[in-house]
Protein backbone atom coordinates (compact mmCIF):
# COMPACT_ATOMS: atom_id res chain seq x y z
CA UNK A 1 0.00 0.00 0.00
CA UNK A 2 1.43 2.97 -1.34
CA UNK A 3 1.33 6.75 0.35
CA UNK A 4 0.47 7.89 -3.04
CA UNK A 5 -2.44 5.45 -2.87
CA UNK A 6 -3.68 6.89 0.42
CA UNK A 7 -3.88 10.12 -1.03
CA UNK A 8 -5.58 9.39 -4.10
CA UNK A 9 -8.31 7.65 -2.11
CA UNK A 10 -8.51 10.36 0.95
CA UNK A 11 -9.13 13.06 -2.01
CA UNK A 12 -11.74 10.78 -3.65
CA UNK A 13 -13.18 10.70 -0.13
CA UNK A 14 -13.15 14.31 0.32
CA UNK A 15 -15.21 15.23 -3.35
CA UNK A 16 -17.31 12.16 -3.30
CA UNK A 17 -16.63 12.80 -6.97
CA UNK A 18 -14.06 10.98 -9.32
CA UNK A 19 -14.10 13.77 -11.59
CA UNK A 20 -13.46 16.77 -9.56
CA UNK A 21 -10.77 14.36 -7.55
CA UNK A 22 -8.69 13.14 -10.82
CA UNK A 23 -8.71 17.24 -11.46
CA UNK A 24 -7.80 18.13 -8.06
CA UNK A 25 -4.72 14.83 -8.23
CA UNK A 26 -3.49 16.10 -11.63
CA UNK A 27 -4.40 13.01 -12.74
CA UNK A 28 -6.23 11.57 -15.62
CA UNK A 29 -9.57 9.66 -14.17
CA UNK A 30 -8.87 6.45 -15.72
CA UNK A 31 -5.34 6.16 -13.69
CA UNK A 32 -7.09 7.18 -10.62
CA UNK A 33 -10.16 4.40 -11.04
CA UNK A 34 -7.26 1.97 -11.49
CA UNK A 35 -5.93 2.71 -8.50
CA UNK A 36 -8.56 2.60 -6.14
CA UNK A 37 -9.90 -0.60 -8.02
CA UNK A 38 -6.19 -1.83 -7.20
CA UNK A 39 -6.51 -0.41 -3.24
CA UNK A 40 -9.89 -2.69 -2.90
CA UNK A 41 -7.95 -6.12 -4.20
CA UNK A 42 -5.04 -5.40 -2.31
CA UNK A 43 -7.56 -5.00 0.94
CA UNK A 44 -10.26 -7.21 -0.08
CA UNK A 45 -13.23 -5.44 0.79
CA UNK A 46 -14.99 -2.55 -1.30
CA UNK A 47 -14.55 0.85 -0.09
CA UNK A 48 -16.88 2.64 -2.34
CA UNK A 49 -20.42 2.51 -3.02
CA UNK A 50 -21.01 3.95 -6.61
CA UNK A 51 -24.37 6.29 -6.66
CA UNK A 52 -25.76 7.85 -10.25
CA UNK A 53 -23.91 11.36 -9.56
CA UNK A 54 -21.49 10.75 -6.87
CA UNK A 55 -19.51 7.81 -4.79
CA UNK A 56 -19.68 7.56 -0.71
CA UNK A 57 -17.87 5.64 1.30
CA UNK A 58 -18.21 1.98 2.59
CA UNK A 59 -17.87 1.28 6.17
CA UNK A 60 -14.69 -0.44 5.72
CA UNK A 61 -14.07 2.99 3.55
CA UNK A 62 -14.81 4.69 6.66
CA UNK A 63 -12.35 2.85 8.41
CA UNK A 64 -9.63 3.26 6.15
CA UNK A 65 -10.13 7.00 5.43
CA UNK A 66 -9.41 7.57 9.61
CA UNK A 67 -6.33 5.39 9.38
CA UNK A 68 -5.09 6.74 5.90
CA UNK A 69 -5.50 10.42 7.42
CA UNK A 70 -2.93 9.45 10.28
CA UNK A 71 -0.59 7.52 7.90
CA UNK A 72 -0.74 10.19 5.10
CA UNK A 73 -0.28 13.14 8.33
CA UNK A 74 2.71 11.09 9.25
CA UNK A 75 4.04 10.32 5.70
CA UNK A 76 4.05 14.80 5.30
CA UNK A 77 5.62 15.44 8.60
CA UNK A 78 8.30 13.22 8.15
CA UNK A 79 9.06 14.43 4.75
CA UNK A 80 8.65 18.28 6.20
CA UNK A 81 10.98 17.21 9.45
CA UNK A 82 13.99 15.47 6.93
CA UNK A 83 13.46 18.78 4.59
CA UNK A 84 13.66 20.87 7.73
CA UNK A 85 17.34 19.73 8.55
CA UNK A 86 19.39 21.76 7.14
CA UNK A 87 16.89 25.35 7.23
CA UNK A 88 18.84 26.96 8.86
CA UNK A 89 15.75 29.65 8.52
CA UNK A 90 13.11 27.88 9.84
CA UNK A 91 11.01 24.02 9.51
CA UNK A 92 7.66 23.39 10.66
CA UNK A 93 6.34 22.92 13.74
CA UNK A 94 3.20 20.77 15.00
CA UNK A 95 0.94 21.63 18.41
CA UNK A 96 -2.01 20.63 19.60
CA UNK A 97 -3.90 22.89 21.55
CA UNK A 98 -6.55 22.97 24.83
CA UNK A 99 -8.73 26.05 24.66
CA UNK A 100 -7.37 28.98 27.05
CA UNK A 101 -6.50 32.79 26.82
CA UNK A 102 -3.13 31.39 28.34
CA UNK A 103 -2.02 30.35 25.07
CA UNK A 104 -1.23 34.33 24.61
CA UNK A 105 1.95 33.20 26.59
CA UNK A 106 2.95 30.76 23.62
CA UNK A 107 2.11 32.24 20.81
CA UNK A 108 4.31 35.71 22.56
CA UNK A 109 7.20 33.26 22.15
CA UNK A 110 6.12 31.89 18.35
CA UNK A 111 6.28 35.37 17.53
CA UNK A 112 9.85 36.03 18.92
CA UNK A 113 11.25 32.81 17.64
CA UNK A 114 10.04 33.81 14.05
CA UNK A 115 11.75 37.01 13.86
CA UNK A 116 14.84 35.04 13.81
CA UNK A 117 13.82 32.29 12.28
CA UNK A 118 11.36 33.63 9.10
CA UNK A 119 11.05 30.61 7.64
CA UNK A 120 9.34 28.89 10.81
CA UNK A 121 5.66 27.39 9.85
CA UNK A 122 3.21 26.15 12.65
CA UNK A 123 0.90 23.95 12.21
CA UNK A 124 -2.48 24.41 15.16
CA UNK A 125 -4.75 21.43 15.81
CA UNK A 126 -6.96 22.04 19.16
CA UNK A 127 -9.02 19.48 21.22
CA UNK A 128 -9.16 18.40 24.29
CA UNK A 129 -6.44 16.75 26.72
CA UNK A 130 -8.06 12.86 25.57
CA UNK A 131 -7.62 14.48 21.46
CA UNK A 132 -4.17 16.47 21.59
CA UNK A 133 -2.06 13.11 23.77
CA UNK A 134 -3.51 10.82 21.17
CA UNK A 135 -2.11 12.95 18.39
CA UNK A 136 0.95 13.66 20.79
CA UNK A 137 1.70 9.73 21.10
CA UNK A 138 0.92 8.73 17.31
CA UNK A 139 3.69 10.93 16.58
CA UNK A 140 1.94 13.67 14.66
CA UNK A 141 2.20 16.37 17.31
CA UNK A 142 5.88 18.09 18.23
CA UNK A 143 4.00 19.90 21.36
CA UNK A 144 0.50 19.52 23.29
CA UNK A 145 -0.73 21.72 25.51
CA UNK A 146 -3.12 20.37 28.39
CA UNK A 147 -5.69 22.09 31.12
CA UNK A 148 -4.38 18.81 33.01
CA UNK A 149 -1.86 17.64 35.00
CA UNK A 150 0.59 15.93 32.76
CA UNK A 151 1.43 11.98 32.97
CA UNK A 152 4.99 12.37 34.25
CA UNK A 153 5.66 8.69 33.29
CA UNK A 154 5.29 9.46 29.56
CA UNK A 155 5.84 12.72 29.34
CA UNK A 156 8.29 15.94 29.70
CA UNK A 157 6.54 18.97 30.50
CA UNK A 158 6.30 23.06 31.48
CA UNK A 159 3.89 24.88 33.22
CA UNK A 160 2.27 27.87 31.94
CA UNK A 161 3.43 30.78 34.06
CA UNK A 162 -0.24 31.49 35.20
CA UNK A 163 -3.37 29.64 35.95
CA UNK A 164 -6.76 29.66 34.28
CA UNK A 165 -9.58 31.47 36.84
CA UNK A 166 -12.50 29.45 36.47
CA UNK A 167 -16.19 31.34 36.35
CA UNK A 168 -19.68 31.59 35.23
CA UNK A 169 -20.73 33.12 31.88
CA UNK A 170 -24.54 34.64 31.93
CA UNK A 171 -26.43 37.08 30.52
CA UNK A 172 -26.31 40.36 32.04
CA UNK A 173 -29.77 40.77 32.99
CA UNK A 174 -29.29 37.33 34.98
CA UNK A 175 -30.20 38.16 38.79
CA UNK A 176 -26.66 36.35 39.47
CA UNK A 177 -24.91 38.83 37.33
CA UNK A 178 -25.37 40.86 40.48
CA UNK A 179 -23.22 38.53 42.84
CA UNK A 180 -19.53 39.42 42.64
CA UNK A 181 -18.69 35.74 42.91
CA UNK A 182 -20.56 32.43 42.46
CA UNK A 183 -20.53 29.31 44.82
CA UNK A 184 -22.41 25.91 44.84
CA UNK A 185 -25.42 26.54 45.75
CA UNK A 186 -26.06 29.40 43.55
CA UNK A 187 -25.58 26.52 40.47
CA UNK A 188 -28.22 24.23 42.37
CA UNK A 189 -31.16 23.62 39.72
CA UNK A 190 -29.67 25.66 36.72
CA UNK A 191 -28.80 23.81 33.17
CA UNK A 192 -25.29 24.19 32.88
CA UNK A 193 -23.22 24.26 29.79
CA UNK A 194 -19.03 23.39 30.42
CA UNK A 195 -16.55 20.43 28.69
CA UNK A 196 -16.74 16.61 29.96
CA UNK A 197 -13.27 16.87 30.75
CA UNK A 198 -14.10 20.10 33.00
CA UNK A 199 -16.85 18.96 34.49
CA UNK A 200 -15.42 15.44 35.67
CA UNK A 201 -12.35 17.00 36.78
CA UNK A 202 -11.98 20.84 37.92
CA UNK A 203 -15.80 21.49 38.78
CA UNK A 204 -15.77 17.69 40.50
CA UNK A 205 -12.30 19.23 42.42
CA UNK A 206 -14.21 22.22 43.06
CA UNK A 207 -17.82 21.12 44.57
CA UNK A 208 -16.44 17.89 45.92
CA UNK A 209 -19.42 15.54 46.82
CA UNK A 210 -21.97 18.31 46.20
CA UNK A 211 -21.37 17.30 41.94
CA UNK A 212 -24.46 15.53 41.98
CA UNK A 213 -26.69 18.54 43.26
CA UNK A 214 -25.43 19.93 40.37
CA UNK A 215 -27.11 19.31 36.52
CA UNK A 216 -24.96 19.29 33.53
CA UNK A 217 -27.48 20.51 30.49
CA UNK A 218 -24.33 20.04 27.81
CA UNK A 219 -21.29 19.41 27.10
CA UNK A 220 -19.48 21.38 24.93
CA UNK A 221 -15.46 21.50 23.43
CA UNK A 222 -15.57 24.59 22.23
CA UNK A 223 -16.11 27.40 24.58
CA UNK A 224 -17.84 29.71 21.91
CA UNK A 225 -20.35 27.38 20.97
CA UNK A 226 -21.29 27.00 24.53
CA UNK A 227 -21.55 31.21 24.78
CA UNK A 228 -24.28 31.05 22.15
CA UNK A 229 -26.67 28.86 24.16
CA UNK A 230 -26.20 31.27 27.22
CA UNK A 231 -27.19 33.94 25.06
CA UNK A 232 -30.36 32.07 23.67
CA UNK A 233 -31.32 31.82 27.44
CA UNK A 234 -30.49 28.29 28.09
CA UNK A 235 -28.12 28.01 30.57
CA UNK A 236 -25.31 28.66 32.21
CA UNK A 237 -21.43 28.16 31.53
CA UNK A 238 -19.06 26.98 33.53
CA UNK A 239 -15.18 28.09 31.70
CA UNK A 240 -12.18 29.99 31.97
CA UNK A 241 -12.16 33.91 32.57
CA UNK A 242 -10.91 35.29 29.21
CA UNK A 243 -12.30 32.64 26.51
CA UNK A 244 -15.20 34.55 26.19
CA UNK A 245 -16.57 37.92 24.93
CA UNK A 246 -18.19 39.76 28.36
CA UNK A 247 -17.00 43.34 27.54
CA UNK A 248 -19.51 46.24 27.99
CA UNK A 249 -22.12 45.65 25.28
CA UNK A 250 -21.79 42.10 24.41
CA UNK A 251 -24.86 41.22 26.79
CA UNK A 252 -22.98 38.48 28.74
CA UNK A 253 -20.62 38.76 32.11
CA UNK A 254 -18.21 36.79 33.51
CA UNK A 255 -18.50 35.75 37.71
CA UNK A 256 -15.61 34.02 39.13
CA UNK A 257 -16.44 31.32 41.21
CA UNK A 258 -16.14 31.04 45.04
CA UNK A 259 -13.79 29.41 46.36
CA UNK A 260 -11.69 30.44 43.72
CA UNK A 261 -10.80 27.68 41.10
CA UNK A 262 -7.70 27.88 39.15
CA UNK A 263 -6.51 25.25 36.34
CA UNK A 264 -2.65 25.17 35.33
CA UNK A 265 -1.81 24.93 31.70
CA UNK A 266 1.32 22.68 30.86
CA UNK A 267 3.40 22.42 27.51
CA UNK A 268 4.12 18.68 27.15
CA UNK A 269 6.48 16.52 24.97
CA UNK A 270 7.20 12.78 24.70
CA UNK A 271 9.80 11.37 27.10
CA UNK A 272 13.22 11.17 25.32
CA UNK A 273 11.23 12.64 21.88
CA UNK A 274 14.17 13.30 19.68
CA UNK A 275 13.13 16.43 17.92
CA UNK A 276 13.68 18.39 14.78
CA UNK A 277 16.17 21.78 14.84
CA UNK A 278 12.62 23.98 14.98
CA UNK A 279 10.93 22.13 17.35
CA UNK A 280 14.59 22.37 19.69
CA UNK A 281 15.10 25.91 18.82
CA UNK A 282 10.93 26.35 19.75
CA UNK A 283 11.62 24.61 23.21
CA UNK A 284 14.56 26.90 24.10
CA UNK A 285 12.82 29.74 23.42
CA UNK A 286 9.82 28.88 25.09
CA UNK A 287 11.74 27.80 28.43
CA UNK A 288 13.42 31.04 28.43
CA UNK A 289 9.72 33.02 27.39
CA UNK A 290 8.59 31.29 30.25
CA UNK A 291 10.98 31.84 32.78
CA UNK A 292 11.06 35.68 32.13
CA UNK A 293 7.03 35.60 32.05
CA UNK A 294 5.77 37.37 35.63
CA UNK A 295 4.50 34.18 37.55
CA UNK A 296 1.20 33.93 39.20
CA UNK A 297 1.25 34.48 43.18
CA UNK A 298 -0.29 31.22 43.17
CA UNK A 299 2.36 29.00 40.73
Amino acid sequence: MEIRTLRYFLATAREENMTRAAELLHVTQPTLSKALRALEEELGKKLFTRHSFHISLTEEGMLLRDRAEDLVGMADKIEKEFLSLDDITGGDLFLGLAESCQIRYLAREIRKLKTVYPGLKYHITSGDTEQVTEKLDRGLLDFAVLCDTPDARKYDYLPFPKPDIWGVIMKEDDPLAKKEAIVTDDLIGLPLFTSEQGWKNDIGKWCGERLHELSLEGSFRLAYNASLFVREGLGYQLTFAGLIDTSKGSGLVFRPLSPKLETRLFLIWNKYQTFTPIAERFLAQIQTGFSRSPQSPTA
